[in-house]
């Protein structure tokens, strides 16, 4: 008598957590680049540019910890947000190998003018529940997350890289 292997339903995968994840990353980057279409920004290229504005004169391999990215990526981030003028690097000091990033006035300006665009895709994302499930989704992320922060290919560092610049903020 042949063994039966279970089979995985279209329900089972509607209804798993790591599929449910994956569908809303896709809805949460669509309206992001809805709203700043204007801008011409990705959520990763934002999240750098504000990481950067928060800490002037970091590095690639701290602003990847800080924005939990890899590495590798990155650099195709950095050199898009230089290339549109919206950052610079400049060699550090006690090493010119090191290149550290800094905000443009074109990045600035960028990042004041496009946080309506971003507040709006952030509420798009939640608009759809109640008050309070806003507010209990994004505790409940929130902490599955930071439990779950060693099982990523990129962890989250940004106390240890901002602790190594010396200015934890």
């Amino acid at each position: 008598m042949p063994n039966k292997v279970p089979t995985a339903s279209m329900d089972a995968v509607y209804s798993a957590p790591g599929y449910l994840f994956r569908r809303m990353q896709q809805i949460a980057v669509a309206l992001f680049m809805e709203e700043c279409r204007a801008f011409d920004l990705t959520p990763v290229q934002y999240a750098a540019l504000v990481a950067i504005r928060s800490h002037p004169g970091i590095d690639a391999t701290r602003l990847s910890a800080v924005i939990a990215f890899d590495r590798s990526t990155l650099g195709s981030v950095i050199e898009r947000l230089e290339a549109k003028t919206f950052i610079e690097r400049k060699p550090a000091a006690e090493d010119k190998r090191v290149k550290l990033l800094y905000l443009t006035r074109s990045g600035a300006a960028l990042l004041r003018d496009i946080m309506p665009s971003v507040d709006r895709a952030q509420a798009r994302m939640l608009e759809p529940l109640k008050p309070a499930d806003r507010k209990t989704l994004l505790a409940l992320l929130e902490q599955l997350v930071d439990l779950n922060n060693e099982a990523s290919r990129v962890p989250l560092r940004a106390e240890d890289a901002l602790e190594h610049l010396g200015r934890l903020s």
